[in-house]
């Protein structure tokens, strides 16, 4: 017989479980169904700031997963090979250190919170196709476990939590309304770290058109990640091992970092990883998480988005379930606040991704950033969303950092001109983007909602894209 639930949820871990959590703890019957069994590893860059750990706080999550005894970072900094601009994080709803833990750990943690609130969560599961009533609304899903065994489950409200490559997103037909293709490949490995006295400072440099970090995690370890030019891909697919080594080399403040550290895992390389805003909901369906939206990994953005706007969700929609004119009305509301929350950070992002040399206003930037004492704090407070990128990189900055580069008598001015002329394109295209964003997602919105629901095609893996 088929089962039936208050709110359906596909995929459980960061964004399905923050999800389930709140859905749970408002009384409403939630079953989440993830293909992996818990604990497992997933793509992601895995580093936390202050408001990682607010998110945290809030699921009720924060105390298992600091029982991985992950480090706790107090610092973090970004550099060349000539400036140095490191500092503390200021405080994000009492919380003033970010970390880096392991997916696999920190996954398992919010699957047994979620099933702590209540929620039932089956492993080993996947969605092979939708469920509709005469009107097109989703009402459910069909679905077949690794034993082979097959079901059905109705609900009011189907989430897909389930990553960039999103069973749900591919059967309801959603689309992208605006997308941006990753400059940047990722490639990255674990490296057992005794270097005590470095585990409280998360790093990043850039060397020419390399940008590199390294941030100590759980397990005694760090994580390299290399976020090289894409124009190095061949060179990776050739032999990674060889390119990540040499970037390793070339890279003068890394290197040194490393030194008594060793590599401790395979080294794993995405290619392929654009940024998009997807629509997010539709009659009795909705997708949180990377299933409906995702920056460039160069932020780190992407846990704690899925945190809050997982929860967000689940708050929005559980006292609305009962009412589908009233759901939909909440899941719109939702992915609107959603989008106007990201935009920012999807629009830095874009631009940190660019796979440019180190221009002179950066350099400058950098330098005038690093001797002011709250200089890297507010930088970090960008990453911990508590500033927005105008609010530190202002017009009036701006200017002082192309007055400093002008007098710099090592800097090239016919560059410097030719960077800014760049950079005041790239600058108004932006801006371009954010006033037509609202325009262009209603009308993108408005021909999804013309085209006739797909019928729900062959079972598809809906994993994340293998990494070479």
């Amino acid at each position: 017989m088929p089962e039936t639930t208050d709110v359906l949820v596909v995929g459980a871990r960061c964004a399905g479980s923050a999800a389930a959590i709140a859905l749970a703890r408002r009384g409403r019957a939630v079953i989440a169904l993830d293909g992996a069994s818990f604990p497992s590893d997933t793509l992601s860059t895995h580093l936390f700031f202050p408001n990682h750990w607010a998110e945290l706080e809030r699921l009720g999550a924060r105390d298992r997963v600091m029982a991985l005894d992950p480090p706790l970072h107090t610092a973090a900094g970004l550099g060349t090979e000539t400036v140095d601009a490191t500092g503390p994080f200021s405080s994000y709803e009492g919380f003033a250190h970010g970390s880096c833990v392991r997916r696999p750990g920190l996954d398992n943690a919010l699957v047994e919170t979620a099933r702590e609130a209540g929620a039932e969560i089956r492993e080993r599961t996947r969605v092979t196709g939708l469920l509709r009533d005469a009107t097109g609304r989703v009402t459910g899903v069909r679905w077949r476990d690794r034993d082979g065994e097959e079901g059905e489950i109705h609900a009011k409200l189907v989430i897909g939590a389930d990553g960039r490559n999103s069973t749900i997103a591919r059967l309801v037909g959603t689309r992208a309304h605006h997308e941006w293709q990753n400059r940047r490949l990722m490639a990255f490995a674990y490296y057992d770290d005794p270097r005590d006295e470095l585990r409280h400072i998360a790093s990043q440099w850039r060397d020419e058109d390399e940008l590199v970090t390294v941030f100590p995690c759980d397990g005694g370890q760090s994580v390299v990640l290399l976020m090289s030019p894409k124009r190095r891909e061949d060179e990776y697919q050739d032999d990674k091992e060889a390119a990540f080594d040499r970037t390793v080399a070339q890279v003068g403040p890394l290197a040194r970092r490393l030194e008594g550290c060793t590599r401790a895992s395979k080294i794993r390389v995405s290619y392929k990883h654009p940024a998009y805003f997807r629509h997010s909901h539709g009659p009795g369906w909705a997708l949180t998480g990377d299933a409906g939206h995702f920056k460039d990994p160069v932020t780190a953005q992407g846990i704690r988005d899925a945190l809050r706007f997982g929860r967000l969700l689940g708050e929005a929609a559980a006292p609305a379930l009962d009412d589908p004119a009233a759901l939909d009305r909440a899941l719109a509301a939702w992915e609107d606040d959603r989008d106007a929350q990201c935009l920012p950070m999807y629009q830095w992002a874009n631009g940190l991704g660019l796979a440019d040399d180190v221009s002179p206003i950066e350099a400058t930037a950098y330098a005038w950033l690093a001797a002011r004492p709250d200089g890297p704090t507010e930088v970090l407070d960008v990453f911990s969303r508590k500033r927005l990128p105008g609010e530190v990189f202002t017009p009036s900055r701006l200017v002082r950092w192309l007055a400093g580069a002008v007098r710099d008598p090592k800097i090239d001015n016919r560059r410097l001109w030719t960077t800014l002329k760049r950079d005041v394109r790239r600058e108004g295209a932006r801006l371009v983007e954010e006033r037509r964003f609202a325009r262009r997602k209603a009308a993108s919105a408005a021909a999804f909602r013309a085209a006739p629901a797909p019928a729900s095609p062959a079972p598809a893996d809906d994993r994340q894209p293998a990494l070479a």
